[in-house]
């Protein structure tokens, strides 16, 4: 029997219609009902840190608006005069076709209708993104496939070395996602190599997509999510991967996660300490000013969390906090709803962590029963609660300190501000800190 769900932390499938206006030039083309694309960009805008709409999002998304004569009679004939509009209207590389529930029930083929567009020279696919089949990480990876199957396609690869893709955050799902592929994209070309990082103002657009194949091999920085799309991209293309559990913060995770990718791309080991020194020298000395904030706000900050993010946050930021800050964690609640053999090894890797995850880790997507836990288990002492704007309200209520984490954030301007890597580390100490002073 199905549950309601109090304070939901992700949106449906057809959300990823912000995966595709994540790619620079892409365009959805939605065949759904009227309000799907509508709420999915407010959850996924307003919501999520205050972003902007994205090229050609918002009230530009192309959409069917199927009703109820779609329904009963199908909806494919408006679907193609829906695509041929796009096609002149929207100036754009890349469009893709996403369906809503309404037209899968009654059986309308949006992904041929698609290749109808494709076969005559149009770039456009499609996906099937009804959300009935699952939630936005599940519309997230049938894109991703949708784009490397039909737009990529069968290319034969030309391997140049150094060249990597990386798959990490979802797209506005994470409203820090900008910020960290700017910053993942920055350390790994520290390293000396060529980055594809897909998504973001950092991004070429469709290029970098059209030159997945030539990639060296592939680094995927989740611990389930994009898994499917580099396997995909392996027996496809043949490119090998490399995994990284989750967005490393800080300098021990940052160093661990170079050292690993160094190591996978041949680079000689003095060399990868050499950039990791210069990297830290920098983070260091801001790191090093924090020792003048603790001497003197030392009663106030601090020392215990709770935390409430998706799995690759959570043991990202999680381990950042306890190995780096020393802080002692309270409750870790995981809201991506990962399946349950991810989960187990998602545990594994906090325990090998820190032994002070044991028994703190949750599975839970519904932020009514993480509060009531999160009530239950706090103290007197000083505590800080980091998660999403439901989490603020609760930190306010509670006297508790509160930093910004996870979806949804209605008070918030993210822009470019990252949690990952060396910048990500100092970003998050300041937030942290500053709400000492708040």
């Amino acid at each position: 029997m199905s549950t309601i769900i109090e304070q939901p932390r992700y949106s449906c499938a057809i959300s990823a219609q912000q995966t595709v206006l994540a790619i620079p030039r892409a365009h959805p083309i939605l065949h759904s009902g009227p309000g799907c694309s509508e709420r999915s960009t407010y959850f996924n805008t307003t919501a999520g840190g205050t972003r902007g709409i994205g090229y050609t999002g918002g009230p530009h998304v192309s959409c069917t608006n199927s009703t109820q004569k779609e329904i009963v009679f199908g909806g494919i004939q408006k679907l193609r005069d829906t695509i041929s509009g796009a096609l002149k209207i929207i100036d754009a590389d890349l469009y893709v076709v996403l369906t809503g529930c309404t037209s899968e029930i009654v059986g309308d083929d949006s992904v041929s209708t698609a290749a109808e567009f494709a076969d005559k020279g149009y770039p456009v696919v499609g996906a099937e993104t009804a959300g009935f089949k699952g939630n936005v990480y599940f519309g997230y990876k049938e894109v991703l496939s949708a784009i490397i199957n039909q737009y990529v396609g069968d290319a034969k690869p030309e391997v140049r070395k150094g060249l990597v893709n990386v798959f990490s955050v979802v797209p506005y799902q994470n409203p820090f996602w900008q910020g960290d592929l700017q910053e993942i994209k920055r350390i790994l070309e520290k390293l000396g190599l060529s980055v594809n990082i897909l998504f973001g103002a950092e991004s070429k657009g469709v290029s970098e997509w059209k030159d997945i194949p030539n990639a060296e091999f592939n680094i995927l920085l989740s611990p389930w999510v994009g898994k499917d799309i580099v396997k995909l991209l392996e027996s496809k293309y043949g490119t090998p991967f490399i995994e990284f559990p989750y967005v490393p913060v800080g300098a021990q995770s940052t160093g661990e996660f170079l050292r690993k990718v160094g190591e996978y791309a041949g680079l000689s080991n003095e060399h990868v300490e050499d950039v990791i020194d210069d990297l830290e020298k920098v983070y260091y000395a801001y790191f090093s000013d924090l020792e003048n904030f603790l001497l003197t706000f030392n009663n106030e900050f601090a020392w215990e969390y709770f935390a409430v993010a998706d799995s690759n946050y959570a043991l990202g930021v999680g381990t950042f906090l306890t190995n780096e800050l020393g802080l002692t964690p309270k409750g870790v609640y995981i809201t991506d709803d990962a399946k349950k053999s991810y989960r187990e090894e998602i545990l594994k890797r906090f325990n090998e962590e820190n032994e002070l995850f044991n028994d703190v880790v949750v599975f839970e997507n519904d932020g009514g029963i993480i509060q009531a836990d999160i009530r239950k288990k706090q103290g007197d002492d000083r505590e800080l609660i980091l998660g999403s704007t439901w989490e603020k309200i609760l930190a306010r209520e509670t006297g508790k300190y509160y930093t910004s984490l996870s979806i949804p954030l209605t008070q918030d301007f993210t822009l470019d501000t990252s949690y990952a890597g060396y910048k990500g580390g100092i970003n998050l100490l300041k937030e942290i800190t500053r709400d000492v002073f708040r």
